[in-house]
């Protein structure tokens, strides 16, 4: 899900190409900051010339924009899957929740980088924007769970929404691959610690 990537996917030298360079690139912007971070400091860091990263992008800008929409275009790509479904929102949710749980851990530099954004350029306040977007959509399905009775009453939604993505985006912090953990085993906890909670279930008797 690289968004434009794809119309620029030219190659420069051997094994430079625009994905290596994006995986490259965003790892220097997490490690030094985006605005710390000059074409020359990823130039080295490649061991390419500065022409040979203009070859794939207009700047260092591009290449922000395009790393931060690989994890966007991701996570609207779950809240998409829940939009064609039914059934009750509760599971939606859950739904929504575990995808996200896969994408942050797939693709984990992107989303990462994606979650240290602060605003202080066009790109990363456009960026902000589609997060806002997909908060809200996030909360409207708490409030619709809430409506239909699935979850408890005494949790209020905007609340519930933000600690659910507390948790997910909290990942960033901890997660490392290869050490075992798969995706599925980060999302098959996150979703029972937060679902066994939320759920307006009635308890079983105690016999």
């Amino acid at each position: 899900m690289q968004g434009n990537a794809g119309q620029r996917n030219r190659r420069g030298r051997p094994g430079y190409d625009l994905g290596r360079l994006l995986d490259v690139s965003v790892q220097v912007f997490i490690e030094r900051g985006y605005e710390g971070t000059s074409m020359e400091d990823l130039s080295h860091r490649l061991g390419i010339s500065k022409s040979a990263i203009y070859h794939h992008v207009a700047g260092k800008d591009e290449l922000l924009r395009l790393s931060v929409n690989r994890a966007l275009d991701a996570l609207f790509a779950v809240v998409e899957e829940e939009a064609s479904t039914t059934g009750k929102a509760i599971d939606r949710l859950e739904h929504v929740v575990r995808r996200s749980v896969e994408v942050l851990v797939e693709d984990l530099p992107f989303v990462t980088l994606l979650l240290r954004v602060r605003g202080n350029t066009r790109i990363e306040r456009q960026a902000l924007a589609r997060r806002r977007e997909f908060d809200r959509i996030v909360s409207d399905l708490v409030r619709q769970a809430e409506a239909e009775g699935s979850i408890r009453p005494d949790v209020d939604p905007a609340l519930t929404s933000r600690l659910l993505f507390g948790m997910v985006n909290s990942i960033i912090e901890w997660y490392r691959p290869g050490r075992g953990v798969r995706a599925g085993q980060v999302a098959d906890a996150v979703t029972k610690i937060a679902f066994d909670g939320l759920r307006n279930g009635v308890a079983e008797p105690v016999e």
